[in-house]
């Protein structure tokens, strides 16, 4: 397989690159202009390699779907963030998270609601769909309205409402009740979590409607 491509099907179907494998391009940290360091293109995945902070795309996007493959060092935590803006410290205050993590041996893997695949904090992720540190999984996240749907190895593994009752419930009884703008935006960036450990991100692709 030829990774960081885009198949004739992919191209006709309304996908693009966000990473091309060889270059940073299409990217910064955020709130900054330019690309921090500790991120680096390591055969042909964008891996964070040193302190550096969270990244995100140069554009911002509303309806997508997001493809991606992810792999976490041993014991490793880092996320996928979209909707994000930079109106907050963080880009954790706008933007929802899928977690990304090593569930074995990291503590966040105790709960299902901060294991690989969830809604980071607010919807579980079921057990078992996670590959192991060290090996890649593949992501989808559906954003269409305020509808989410985020898909791990193939399997739906989360779906809820933006706005929803139930996810207003959540977010009230959570930190994030304390950052009003979180999950409200109608377009934003996607964001590559710098959690302090390793992880590679290739084939990363959008498309939308």
């Amino acid at each position: 397989m030829n990774h960081n491509t885009l198949t004739p099907e992919e191209a006709r179907a309304g996908w693009r690159l966000l990473f091309d494998g060889q270059s940073t391009a299409g990217w910064r940290g955020y709130q900054k202009q330019e690309m921090p360091a500790g991120w680096q293109v390591v055969d042909g995945a964008l891996t964070r390699v040193g302190e550096a902070g969270d990244i995100i795309t140069v554009d911002q996007f509303a309806d997508f779907e997001l493809a991606l493959e992810w792999k976490i060092s041993p014991g490793g935590n880092s996320g996928i963030f979209y909707r994000v803006t930079e109106d907050g410290e963080y880009g954790y205050y706008s933007g929802p998270e899928m977690q990304v993590l090593d569930d074995a041996a990291h503590r966040d893997g105790a709960s299902r609601l901060t294991s690989a695949g969830s809604a980071y904090g607010l919807y579980a992720a079921p057990a078992g769909v996670v590959h192991p540190a060290g090996e890649w999984n593949q992501v989808r996240i559906i954003v269409k309205g305020n509808h989410v749907e985020h898909w791990l190895n193939g399997q739906q593994v989360v779906s809820y409402e933006l706005m929803s009752p139930d996810w207003e419930a959540k977010v009230k009884a959570t930190k994030f009740a304390e950052w009003p703008q979180y999950g409200r935006a109608p377009r934003g960036h996607i964001a590559l979590q710098d959690h302090g450990d390793w992880v590679a991100y290739r084939n990363v692709r959008i498309r939308e409607p």
